[in-house]
């Protein structure tokens, strides 16, 4: 009795210790306490379809008012003012040729610059053409979204304040890669400039550090595979899933009473 409960035991233990064969580590090979130079950019510019916030600053308030959405929004019907000061923000939408309209300055050609070179050439037209002596400008990406699916705790769509992005700080706003999930074969689907690609990183490798798919741009879509036991499972029958739940429960309900029965005999023999 004692030896067929010994192997139930162990079969259960073998079973209940199944897990997930891949390396669920990250950067398991990188050396600690050491230092890596960055290489990769985390942005590639204002690009077409991007929604830019533009913020003009000044010690006089009131010659920033022509150039603020939060307070030029003046709509005129029939030559009358109504509801001024309205404090919508809609942005400015960059066109497909990599321009904005923008008050006073009128088009400005935008691709390709960073958020702070744009900020610095509006500040350097409105100095020269002396709109504002001491003008500060603000620069923000309003559309910068990222969307993660597949085997992570709370896929969705990333709202992202700013223009930086990792694929680790991706990953950890929505709860993580599930033990169900490869790190080791992360896909990313990016378009830009009516370009697809689809890359792939190495969770477990320093080498993701210098993939261009570590920064992730704006749209890109984050997809993380299943890994076999996954696989395994969802192709598995229901009614056998069930058959193994219940059996084992049994034998850790059988491991217990063996556990008791074992103290209680030594109990008896110590009296």
């Amino acid at each position: 009795m004692k030896k067929t409960l010994l192997v139930a035991i162990f079969g259960a233990g073998l079973l209940v210790s199944c897990g997930p064969s891949k390396e669920i580590a990250y950067v398991s090979d990188a050396v600690r306490d050491s230092a890596m130079t960055i290489t990769g950019e985390f942005s590639k510019g204002i690009q077409a379809n991007d929604l830019l916030y533009i913020y003009v600053e000044s010690e006089t308030p009131d010659v920033t008012v022509l150039f603020n959405q939060e307070t030029n929004k003046i709509a005129k019907v029939d030559n009358m003012v109504i509801n001024p000061g309205s404090s919508a923000v809609t942005g400015y939408l960059v066109n497909r040729d990599g321009d904005i309209i923008f008050p006073v300055l009128g088009k400005l050609h935008v691709l390709g610059l960073t958020h702070a070179q744009l900020a610095a050439l509006i500040e350097r037209r409105l100095v020269d053409e002396g709109h504002i002596l001491d003008a500060v400008v603000t620069v923000k990406l309003m559309n910068f979204t990222v969307s993660v699916l597949g085997e992570v705790v709370k896929p969705g769509l990333i709202q992202v304040d700013g223009e930086r992005l990792t694929i680790f700080e991706a990953l950890s706003r929505v709860g993580d890669i599930t033990l169900y999930g490869r790190r080791d074969n992360v896909t990313v689907i990016r378009e830009e400039n009516g370009v697809r690609t689809i890359g792939e990183l190495d969770l477990t490798s320093q080498n993701v550090f210098n993939s261009p798919y570590y920064y992730l741009h704006q749209n890109d879509m984050v997809y993380v595979e299943p890994n076999t036991r996954r696989k395994h499972d969802a192709e598995r029958d229901p009614l056998v899933q069930s058959y193994i739940s219940m059996g084992l429960s049994i034998l850790s309900t059988l491991s217990s009473m063996f556990y008791y029965y074992i103290l209680s005999q030594r109990y008896l023999n110590n009296n």
